[in-house]
């Protein structure tokens, strides 16, 4: 067996309707959940690559909260936003207008990165490729230099 390509992540979230105003309106998925729903609590999003590249399913108010710090399991998951700084740019202004925190900015060398997180905690990566030739020639390129550098937009 070989893997072709990572193809979606589910998340179990608190509140439906505030996750997917979240994923759909601020981040700008877009959501292909039917109409009539489906036959449990959630929603379907994809940007056209495939089916669905998230699926949201509702846990409830009382669902335990992801632990803060280190710990095993997802620690996040990164959504290419464009291909340049000013499109980066353009992700930082549209989730600051949203009231959406950046926790953090990193210039990773192959990919410039800001760090966000959804409504329940889980940590979201907006990136740009920077170096795409680099790393396609060579897949471990973002290994060689590993310091992660402040990111200045």
């Amino acid at each position: 067996m070989k893997v072709k390509e990572l193809g979606h992540i589910v998340l179990y979230v608190r509140d439906l309707e505030r996750s997917r105003t979240f994923y759909g309106e601020t981040l700008g998925w877009t959501e292909i959940t039917p109409e009539e729903g489906l036959a449990f609590p959630a929603a379907a999003f994809s940007s056209g690559r495939t089916h669905h590249e998230l699926l949201l399913i509702e846990v409830g108010p009382s669902a335990a909260p992801i632990p803060r710090g280190r710990r095993i399991g997802l620690y996040h998951f990164g959504l290419k936003v464009g291909e340049s700084d000013d499109e980066l740019r353009e992700a930082r202004d549209a989730i600051a207008a949203a009231g959406v925190r950046i926790a953090g900015a990193t210039d990773h060398g192959v990919t410039h990165s800001l760090y966000i997180e959804d409504p329940d905690g889980n940590e979201i990566e907006l990136y740009i490729d920077v170096q795409p030739a680099r790393w396609k020639e060579d897949p471990g390129a973002m290994f060689k230099d590993p310091v992660a550098r402040p990111l200045s937009l």
